[in-house]
């Protein structure tokens, strides 16, 4: 096997706020000695998650065993996964800040399935996948995220099983979502269906689209993290993984 030097595209302040989680974390399990310190595992989990590396890869590249390697990754992304927001504190925020709107809007999670497994085939997508929702700012920069379900449940469907629907309705927040979410009730505004539409109709879905197009950029935000390009381990971690990979953006956002 061979080595080499590499760059990673983040921030050392992303390294040493998961470096303190962890170094607090063995701290409180009272966990003893182990091959890599904080500092290292915390560099391990941020290559895999950020790179997309395999666990073999990263593994051999920190000189640990492949089951090491992968208890390392998930202990972090459990750790970063209690600290993602709820929805409630999200939008009782998103009141506080003023913003005129939120942007919903659900993405799917490529997974390594096979043509059998029915319930994670998407349709829309036309993959396999699980699907999750997401709550941005008008500019894109993403504030919540679900956990996942499996890639055939329609967006609707989703934000219903999370509550969030009922949540924007009880907080008093418009939202803008896709057609996805027709039928979703008065505080979640989409743009109109069908063909011929009078000039006033296509006239407000233009205008929608421009106001919902930039929050819409939270999804792409999330997948700079090419773990979430496809994902190869179990699928009903993945909301897990992406609430934790939320806490990471938001630090290195800043």
């Amino acid at each position: 096997m061979l080595f080499y030097r590499a760059a990673l595209p983040l921030s050392p302040q992303t390294l040493s706020y998961l470096s303190g989680i962890l170094r607090r974390h063995r701290k409180t399990i009272n966990s003893p000695w182990r091959r890599l310190n904080p500092g290292q595992q915390a560099l391990l989990v941020l290559v895999h998650l950020r790179k997309g590396e395999t666990l073999a890869e990263v593994a051999a590249g920190f000189g640990v065993g492949i089951a090491t390697a992968w208890r390392y990754i998930h202990e972090a992304i459990a750790l970063l996964a209690r600290r993602s927001p709820r929805l409630e504190q999200v939008l009782r925020a998103a009141k506080r800040a003023g913003y005129p709107y939120l942007v919903l809007d659900g993405t799917l999670i490529p997974i390594d399935r096979v043509a059998a497994d029915r319930p994670y085939y998407s349709g829309k997508h036309k993959k396999h996948g699980m699907n999750i929702q997401i709550l941005a700012t008008p500019d894109g920069t993403p504030l919540w995220t679900s956990g996942s379900l499996p890639g055939s449940v329609h967006d609707l469907k989703a934000a219903r099983i999370w509550g969030i629907l009922r949540r924007l309705k009880a907080a008093d927040l418009i939202t803008l979502a896709d057609k996805g979410y027709v039928g979703a009730g008065e505080h979640v505004r989409v743009p109109y269906k069908g063909r011929n539409k009078p000039a006033s109709q296509k006239a407000a879905n233009a205008a929608h689209a421009k106001l919902r197009g930039p929050g819409e950029r939270a999804n792409a935000q999330l997948k700079t993290w090419r773990i979430l390009r496809k994902l190869r381990c179990c699928p009903l971690l993945a909301g897990q993984l992406v609430k934790a990979i939320l806490v990471l953006q938001r630090r290195e956002a800043g």
